[in-house]
């Protein structure tokens, strides 16, 4: 990979020429008496500091850059999957929706770990590599909803290095049991704790730093890595593949890293190219201030939304946002999905919805462009949005799909000819040894206690 050295951003892990040795973006600070450095953590909502400024050469970046990369005939290893994600056009959901201008999805999960996150994965990495920061054998630990945390579990098990990922206990099963499969250890704190707390994701790695030699946090939440690897590559890519000539483009927003460097990019070359973010009700990251007051307070939507603003995400180069719910968000993920034959994740409807909505209330027409940025894969969500129950138990279906009638066999037969068989039950007399003996016997894993009354 073709790396540009640069001069240092104040945001980066370097400060007056010293690079940090036990950890990617903490504050950095030269101390002679001591004879070495001492780190002090930053918050993830500080306002970024990076001097760049849009529509300025490269040559004056203060950030590493790399060149898009060609896709090989044979790969060295899985890495080289990572990037140059096929840009589809959709066909039924817009027909559907009457709209006449061109739909494109950028299908980000077909990177090598399954999402858009993939990219910032390695590039922090090798970034930080690049400066000198990290080598293999340090430990690399990142507060995350799941997917960043598999791009570096992936990679850190392709390089070799140490990995733990902290997660909100909210985030699926499927990506702790995709992380242990790489290799990482799993911590998880709990949903309901703020960003600052010290029982939050962030608040526990920042922990875990403290106590744990030679490791590092990579923080996407500050890292410039995480918007610069949209800059270089995804944005190329979708610039290329569209010959130029884009008139929306929409992206929901977590760390915001993605919607950042795209605009950043796209702007440089299109500078008509509305840019839309998209934003969970519950979550605060839209603008202006007052679209984000809801009674929502949790979400089930993973990877995007904070209750805190990133140092990554520069919303001034958002043109406009909007606000998706669970419901709109799922409901949509389904019709990608069944519609399009793409298998996608929920955040993947979010987007979707709202650039249905988007393309609607600018009046888009015939040979304009919308490009959709769709996250992450349906494997994450195979216990969720996936699941007909898992959909009902929170009324997210319609009442006729929860019903379905003909897809049951036994939906006009009277009860009395089911062969049921009677229940199992237990007295209050029988003890719990005879009980559990019961249960383990039957397969069963409850019972319910009646007397002779019933």
């Amino acid at each position: 990979m073709n790396v540009k050295t640069a001069s240092v951003c104040p945001v980066s892990s370097q400060v007056n020429g010293v690079k940090a040795v036990n950890g990617v973006n903490g504050e950095v600070k030269d101390c002679p008496a001591k004879g070495g450095l001492f780190r002090e953590w930053r918050r993830p909502d500080l306002p970024s500091k990076c001097t760049y400024q849009p529509g300025a050469p490269l040559e004056k970046s203060p950030h590493l850059h790399v060149k898009p990369q060609d896709r090989l005939k044979i790969m060295p290893n899985i890495l080289h999957n990572i990037g140059n994600s096929p840009l589809v056009r959709l066909n039924r959901i817009p027909q559907h929706d009457g709209l006449k201008c061109e739909f494109l999805v950028k299908c980000e999960f077909f990177n090598a770990g399954g999402s858009v996150k993939d990219r910032i994965g390695l590039r922090m990495i090798e970034d930080a590599e690049a400066r000198g920061n990290i080598k293999p054998g340090d430990v690399l630990i990142e507060p995350t909803s799941g997917n960043t945390g598999i791009g570096i579990a992936l990679a850190s098990a392709v390089k070799g290095y140490r990995c733990i990922i902290v997660m909100p206990e909210k985030m699926s099963m499927e990506k702790v049991d995709v992380l242990r499969a790489l290799g990482a250890e799993i911590v998880r704190t709990p949903t309901s704790a703020s960003f600052d707390s010290p029982e939050s994701h962030i608040g526990v790695a920042k922990r875990l730093m403290e106590e744990i030699p030679n490791s590092h946090i990579l923080d996407q939440y500050r890292n410039p890595s995480n918007p610069i690897a949209h800059f270089d590559q995804t944005a190329e890519e979708i610039l290329d593949a569209c010959d130029g000539k884009i008139d929306m483009l929409i992206a929901s927003a977590g760390t915001g890293g993605t919607i950042a460097g795209l605009s950043r990019k796209i702007k440089m070359k299109c500078p008509n190219c509305k840019i839309v973010g998209v934003d969970p009700y519950g979550s605060i990251l839209a603008q202006p201030e007052a679209m984000n007051k809801s009674e929502v307070s949790f979400y089930e939507v993973e990877g995007i939304g904070y209750d805190f603003v990133p140092t990554v995400l520069s919303r001034d180069l958002i043109d406009k946002w909007y606000k998706s719910s669970d419901r709109e968000s799922f409901l949509m993920a389904r019709r990608l999905i069944r519609e399009e034959g793409l298998l996608c994740g929920g955040s993947s409807g979010s987007a979707m919805y709202c650039a249905v909505q988007a393309a609607k209330d600018a009046g888009l027409k015939k040979g304009q462009r919308v490009v959709v940025i769709l996250p992450d894969s349906i494997r994450n969500y195979m216990s969720k949005f996936l699941s007909d129950d898992w959909m009902s138990q929170r009324d997210f279906l319609e009442l006729e799909q929860q019903l379905e009638p003909s897809k049951e066999w036994w939906w006009n037969l009277n009860v009395s000819a089911l062969k049921l068989l009677a229940p199992l039950t237990v007295m209050p007399s029988v003890s719990i040894q005879d009980t559990l003996d019961l249960l383990n016997k039957e397969g069963f894993d409850q019972v319910p206690v009646v007397d002779e009354t019933g």
